[in-house]
């Protein structure tokens, strides 16, 4: 019987340990990916532990973390989801911060010559043949989609267009279509767009036909207590990282 005790004192004392060596699980906005694998390698070349990366759309993953998924960061494309989050006590409220930006753009295949001017009155619906859509995330759940809902009611086309989109499930899904030439034109962050040689930028949406496309970053209830969390979450947020974000193109917190 002592030595049962012995040994299961043992392994309850080994817990803590096995706990501070799990790989945090990083739960982020699909247009992340490219800049935060990176990042990720450069944590994981410091000598921690690679972390577990899961893209999705913010929507998505606000939902999961909501039903119990175990996320210790969340990286979202847009405010409404942490607000939602957050509004449910599901995130550190101090830890919370928005270091990111980006742009809205429209784009074409890489091979397209189509070329348009944005602004308020821009016939866009007129630029598509009879059958052509126009790829974005979907504006009922995915932050591009919601970008670009607010975007074309500002050029006087979202009653035009809305029946005509093709609704991803996230923005690196509408990309794909843009791609492969299943939709002449797609609406989505510039980041994205600039990371694939498949498409072009044909146009970039003016900063105020839309609300700021911003990205706010927290830490979860779960991942709350975790030095780990806390650090990882330091790192993507330092001027070290900075460049990194940049260099994909994101725009930096003023």
């Amino acid at each position: 019987m002592l030595r049962r005790l012995v040994l299961a004192a043992a392994a309850l004392a080994l817990v803590p340990a096995a706990r501070a060596q799990e790989p945090l699980t990083i739960f982020a906005a699909a247009s992340l990916t490219d800049a935060l694998r990176d990042l990720a390698q450069q944590w994981q070349a410091r000598g921690n532990p690679a972390p577990r990366l899961s893209f999705a759309a913010s929507s998505a993953l606000a939902r999961q973390i909501e039903q119990g998924a175990p996320a210790d960061l969340f990286m979202s494309a847009d405010e409404p989801w942490m607000d939602y989050l957050q509004a449910r006590n599901l995130i550190v409220d101090a830890t919370r911060l928005s270091p990111l930006g980006n742009a809205l753009v429209l784009v074409g295949p890489a091979a397209s010559t189509a070329r348009a001017t944005l602004a308020r009155g821009t016939d866009l619906a007129a630029s598509l043949g009879p059958r052509d859509r126009i790829a974005t995330g979907d504006p009922a759940h995915v932050p591009a989609g919601r970008y670009a809902q607010a975007a074309l009611a500002w050029l006087g086309q979202w009653e035009a267009i809305a029946p005509r989109l093709a609704r991803a499930d996230n923005v690196r899904a509408a990309l794909l279509l843009v791609e492969r030439g299943e939709a002449p034109f797609g609406i989505v962050y510039e980041t994205d767009a600039r990371a694939s040689p498949g498409v072009r930028i044909v146009a970039t949406f003016p900063a105020e036909s839309h609300p700021p496309i911003t990205y706010p970053f927290a830490i979860t209830r779960r991942g709350d207590g975790k030095a780990a969390a806390r650090a990882f979450l330091g790192f993507v947020t330092s001027a070290e990282a900075a460049a990194t974000w940049q260099r994909f193109g994101f725009a930096l917190a003023r």
